[in-house]
Order: C-alpha cells, then structure tokens, then sequence
C-alpha cells in the first residue's frame, strides 16, 4: 500500500484509494468537462484532477474505493495527483483498515479517564447528568469512543472524539486548579459534553460527511438541546445550572464568526472556549508537521491557521 502521506512530487502512483468527493467541472480555459476527487486513506487526503475524461476513466462514485494511476505533482504548495487511469476496486483488492484513519492513543484508557473525570464531579445533579449520559447509555459510550471529532479540520480520525474531549477537559481541569472564582463542576460537565452532539452531525467511517441535521442544525444548538432534554429527566435538575452548561456548549466556539450563537458570558464559557480552541489548533499545527513531505525546516503553508508552519529544531 503506498500511502498519501508518502507520496513525493513527480513520482507515478499506481493504487487503490477511497473517493471521499467527485465534482464535475468545467475548465474556464478550455471549457472542456473534467473531475475533482478527493482521495483518502488512513494517513489523510489528497486532491486528484482528471482533466481528459477517456475510457479509461470508468464509472464509479463517492465511496467507492477506486484504484488510480496517477502522477504526483504541486499546486499552490500542496500534492495533486494528475490522474490518468481509474477504475472501480474489485472485491478483495483493498483492506478497509488502510482507509480508516485511528487515534494513536489508548481508547480504553482515554475512556478510563471520562469515567474518572465524571466521577470527580461533586454536584450531584451534573454527576447524574454525565452518568446517564455517558455510562448509563450503551449506544452513547461505543460511539463516543469510535467518532471523529471533525469531517477535516482537527481530530478527523476514528477515535478523534474522544482523544479531543480528553484533552480539552484536561485543559478545564488545570484552567480550574488556576483561576479563582471557577466553578470546576461546571466547567468540567462542560468539557465532557460540548461536542456531544458530533455523533449526530457527523455520520460514520469510512464517508464521513455532515448528516441533514448537521448542516442544518449544527453540533453546537444540537448538543444544548439534548442536553437540556437528559436535564428535565433528572428530577429537581435546577433550571439556572441547566441555563449555566447550555450556554458554555452555545459559546464554546468563542466568536459569532466561527459558529458560536452565543458569546462566552460566564468565566467557565470563556475558559471552555479557550480550551477548545488550543486544542484544536496545537492538532492543526502536529498535523502540519507530521504529514509533511517536506524536508528541511519550515513544512508548508496551513490554509485554516493561514500561515506557513516551522518545525522547532534545535
């Protein structure tokens, strides 16, 4: 298997990979038909153009594994492939473990770890909330420890969920033990649970992709509204702490520009947005580096950070 993250400018591929994305285009040029795929493996995705659509260009879809012959080339400082030759994989010419991206972490022992933030949390009515949630609920805890957190931008591999939850709380939990006046029940049900509602907007491996009520509703007003649901199931649940968890998971993307319907109002809102938010973007800058083909220094230009990336060696 020749991996994306292995492949080096003008070099010929030859190997089966998933097609995530097809688009049909008409070149501004010539005004001539041709195809923008995007192809994954475990190791991420690469951008392919098929700018003469011959015979050799066979019928195939999104979410057909597909096997390529290809040239590798740059543009705009990231690989393309120029794409000659497809047709649809047979069955048996590929194994789905090379398509699926994992976590390189321990799940279990991330999983080990919600249960112990959970049970770290003293107010009784958000340590019933995260329980019921999470421990009490099969269908919630398989798949929260499967998901991806992202379709691309961060965490976007089976496990990535958890792995970015994990971490985020973490980061509340040095945040509370830092700062006075932070209420760390609050804060830490928080972290556990602002991207609960992943689940739904994202459907699962190997198409990962936005589901109806992800591009409508979105992770964000979709997790506040459970999240008020699994409240009213808990008798005596006080209304203003039900207010107080549903604004943090409104405001955790920070800014109206980036999704968020509400501006962190509270210090607990505030901090779970910065916790996110670094998390996020420290996975952008690893991913960066990791999947480089670059050598030397300074491994290229991150369109979502917008900036051009340096390895810090010394």
């Amino acid at each position: 298997m020749r991996y994306i993250n292995e492949l080096k400018e003008n070099e010929r591929v030859i190997e089966f990979y998933l097609c995530k994305q097809r688009q049909s285009n008409k070149s501004a040029k010539t005004g001539k038909n041709y195809l923008s795929l995007t192809l994954a493996d475990k190791t991420g995705t690469i951008n392919g153009k098929v700018w003469d659509i011959t015979r050799d260009i066979q019928s195939f879809e999104e979410g057909d594994y597909i096997k390529i012959d290809a040239s590798v080339q740059t543009f705009n400082n990231d690989l393309q492939l120029n794409i000659k030759k497809i047709r649809k994989a047979r069955e048996g010419e590929y194994d789905e473990a090379d398509y699926i991206p994992v976590t390189d972490k321990n799940v279990d022992e991330l999983y080990k770890k919600l249960t112990d933030f959970i049970a770290s949390v003293e107010n009784k009515y958000l340590n019933t909330l995260l329980t019921n949630i999470f421990l009490n609920n099969k269908s919630i805890s398989e798949a929260f420890k499967k998901h991806t957190a992202a379709k691309a931008m961060h965490h976007n591999y089976m496990g990535g969920l958890i792995e970015h939850t994990i971490s985020v709380t973490e980061i509340c939990d040095f945040f509370a033990s830092q700062y006075e006046n932070v209420n760390r029940d609050v804060l830490i049900t928080s972290a556990l649970l602002h991207d609960i509602a992943k689940l739904r907007e994202l459907s699962d491996f190997p198409n990962v992709d936005y589901t109806d009520d992800g591009e409508l509703i979105g992770h964000i007003v979709m997790g506040s509204e459970f999240i008020g649901k699994e409240a009213d199931n808990i008798e005596g649940f006080p209304h203003q702490l039900r207010s107080l968890i549903q604004h943090n998971i409104l405001a955790h993307h920070g800014e109206y520009e980036y999704g968020s319907p509400k501006l962190p109002r509270t210090l607990e809102a505030f901090l779970l947005h910065c916790a996110d938010d670094t998390d996020a973007k420290v996975k952008m800058f690893e991913t960066s580096i990791e999947s480089s083909a670059v050598s030397g220094s300074w491994v290229g230009y991150n369109k979502i950070l917008a900036r051009n990336i340096r390895k810090t060696e010394f």
